[in-house]
């Protein structure tokens, strides 16, 4: 098998408070292939973007990150500022949620859409106003925009503008951390489609993170559904969103009402309580005190990620009921035989 474009080992990020030190990813371990579309789930806070900006150390200095990201078989976390900055834009880049926040209100957009060209590829000022149009013809906005100033955007404008941002060096991967939240249903459909679109063409990797598993099903070829700073389930994005082994991937998916059903618009599902604080996590399974297929083994258990796929299809969950054996006896609730030590063994 070839090297993927992408790997986190063990990446943890730990934020110090004045309570204390504070865990908000812990242990993470996923894979990104070159050309493959990888969509992050979750509710707010558990973890996603902390995920997303560590990636490229952009996390403040009250946060402590450790493991390791490998992008293209070189560790992003081991590298000196001036490794790290030539990455950065070149090797990958971030689409931030918030694009106005993102954008400098006093510089026109093509001035900031260049600025990384002339940084990077030390072209001239031509060549680059050359690239700005070309770039933003591809995200579907005119060339003459390129003079205007980001208050003079729209929402949706501005989005395409961050994404302009993003292809201007031509990355190997695209992070993408919640780029539709602020928008309205028509342009979140259209910004949507131009990121499927462009990644496709380009052949770019894609990270994409947002607590909508059904926007993610429709762009991503896998899915990785964070919980408590965990990865609880991942495996192919149709499988997951319609099939989920897990307990709170199933939530998640259930709390979308579905177009041109009455009963689940009237009657939404979905899930009750609120994540666990990061200060203070529950022992064992950190989701089993809102489970409603918890068992007595979840309260000492904290499963790891686990086989769960059918006919051979690479598909992992955190849960003691896929577990071999354990999970049957689990759901008829028979006594299991998992026992405290068994923990970290599983």
């Amino acid at each position: 098998m070839s090297q993927p474009l992408l790997s986190l080992e063990g990446l943890s990020v730990t934020y110090r408070t004045q309570g204390g030190d504070v865990a908000a990813v812990r242990g993470v371990d996923l894979e990104l292939a070159r050309g493959e579309k990888l969509g992050v789930a979750g509710e707010s806070g558990s973890g996603k973007s902390t995920l997303a900006l560590a990636l490229l150390r952009l996390l403040p200095p009250t946060a402590t990150v450790t493991g390791r990201v490998l992008l293209d078989g070189e560790d992003l976390l081991g590298m000196n500022w001036g490794r790290l900055r030539a990455v950065r834009w070149a090797g990958a880049s971030i689409v931030f949620q918030g694009a106005m926040h993102s954008l400098n209100p006093v510089h026109t957009i093509g001035d900031q859409i260049a600025e990384p060209i002339l940084l990077h590829e030390k072209v001239g000022e031509a060549e680059a106003t050359r690239r700005v149009a070309q770039l933003l013809d591809e995200v579907g906005m005119p060339p003459a925009r390129a003079r205007a100033y980001p208050h003079e955007l729209s929402g949706g404008q501005r989005q395409r503008v961050m994404i302009a941002m993003a292809l201007a060096c031509r990355p190997e991967l695209i992070i993408a951390d919640e780029p539709t939240t602020a928008l309205d249903v028509m342009i979140q459909a259209q910004i949507l489609g131009l990121i499927d679109d462009l990644v496709a063409r380009s052949g770019i990797s894609l990270l994409m993170i947002s607590h909508d598993l059904s926007v993610l099903s429709d762009v991503c070829d896998r899915l990785a559904i964070m919980y408590a700073g965990r990865v609880v389930e991942v495996g192919p994005a149709d499988e997951v969103h319609k099939r989920a082994k897990h307990p709170y991937s199933a939530a998640l998916a259930a709390a979308f009402p579905t177009v041109g059903d009455p009963a689940s618009r009237l009657q939404p599902r979905g899930l009750a309580g609120d994540p666990p604080d990061p200060e203070s996590l529950p022992t064992g399974c950190s989701f089993h005190p809102r489970c409603a297929l918890r068992r007595d083994a979840c309260d000492v258990i904290d499963p790891q990620l686990w086989p769960a796929g059918e006919n051979g299809q690479k598909h992992d969950a955190a849960c003691v009921l896929v577990l071999p054996d354990e999970g049957a006896s689990l759901a008829r609730g028979e006594p299991h035989g998992i026992h405290e030590e068994d923990k970290v063994a599983r």
